[in-house]
């Protein structure tokens, strides 16, 4: 989508003007990947219109292929506007213009499914599911599991505003369960499934190798089945389980990282940076503590800037920071423009701006 961003704090009936921006939970994960040096590959529909020009051009300035991306003549390109709060509190306002989107049209028939299957993760998004039956379909098809799919990682971005009716939503709750990696808020799972607290949570959806519940300003705890899966074989996933034959999953381990101190500048935008600082973190094989710092840190990123996408800090750096103690780790504070810190020479600890 494109993006509307206010220029002044207030309601979208007293905003008198925005700047452009680009938007959606699928293109700022490619896009902060990519950033990183990750090959990354964006594959949707947007219109023949100047705002469709605009994302194509500005994602692929991120360095990410949009080869794959259709063009539609027929329908135009999402658009919304948002208020500058946070999306937790009661003041936070967003408009969609979505219905009949580009985007809306997709379908499993029109997608390539050698461009789907040819990453090493395919990730997915719940805000899709909402936008038409024919996305969902698509949803349902590529959650499906079959031999031979790339590791399959869907963030539920559960959003009450694509969802009128909470019932509806629980179809989120059946896509989760076909992935291998799922990106939960535990706000999330409290407003859409009824369910309260990681444990809860985990116990819903025993079917994902991995399972990362979102904690707010409290941190994120990732669960781990039985097995690893190793998405860098050829022919997709391959899950080496000690479990028991039949598919059934022991409880597994939990993990859990404390979020870090950030000097908030806006909130949206976070939850995807998160999903990339991690997914980055599982691309390179790094133990899960590590890859719940990696989210946090990206995270960090995001929430120092105004608009959703955020440059994330360079790999040595987050390297560095996420090799911290504990002690150290929880002493960190994090201001706008800590990302651009020099590292050299100094240690991780001492380089990051703090108030």
């Amino acid at each position: 989508m494109v993006t509307f961003l206010p220029r002044l704090p207030g309601r979208l009936a007293d905003v008198p003007s925005f700047d452009r921006a680009i938007g959606g939970a699928e293109s700022n994960v490619a896009c902060t990947l990519a950033r990183t040096g990750h090959t990354t590959r964006w594959i949707s529909r947007v219109g023949t219109d100047g705002f469709g020009d605009h994302l194509l051009t500005a994602i692929a300035d991120c360095g990410v292929d949009v080869s794959h991306v259709r063009r539609d003549p027929l329908r135009p390109t999402g658009v919304y506007f948002r208020t500058a709060g946070d999306r937790a509190t009661d003041t936070h306002e967003v408009a969609y213009y979505r219905a009949g989107s580009a985007a809306s049209a997709m379908t499993a028939d029109g997608l390539d499914p050698a461009a789907l299957r040819a990453g090493r993760i395919l990730h997915l998004s719940g805000i899709t599911a909402a936008l038409s039956a024919d996305c969902l379909g698509l949803l349902q098809e590529l959650t499906a599991r079959r031999p031979g799919r790339p590791l399959l990682s869907f963030d539920v971005n559960y959003r009450p505003g694509l969802w009128r009716d909470t019932a509806r939503a629980r179809v989120l709750l059946d896509l989760a369960r076909g992935a291998d990696l799922v990106f939960v808020g535990d706000d999330e799972a409290r407003d859409a499934w009824d369910l309260h607290g990681p444990r809860a949570i985990s116990r819903a959806l025993p079917e994902p190798q991995l399972l990362v519940v979102k904690q707010g300003k409290a941190g994120a705890t990732v669960f781990r089945r039985t097995g690893e899966p190793d998405f860098r074989r050829t022919g997709g996933p391959d899950f080496r389980r000690t479990g028991e034959p039949d598919g059934r999953r022991d409880d597994g381990t939990a993990t859990f990282v404390p979020a870090l101190n950030v000097d908030l500048v806006a909130a949206t935008g976070a939850g995807d940076a998160f999903a990339a600082g991690f997914l980055s973190a599982t691309l390179r094989g790094l133990p899960d503590r590590d890859r719940l710092r990696h989210g946090h840190l990206w995270a960090a990123a995001a929430l120092t800037v105004p608009g959703d996408l955020a440059t994330p800090p360079s790999r040595p750096y987050a390297d560095r920071l996420a090799a911290l103690d504990d002690t150290a780790w929880e002493r960190l504070h994090l201001g706008p423009g800590w990302t651009d810190a020099d590292v050299s020479g100094r240690r991780a600890d001492e380089e990051v701006p703090t108030q």
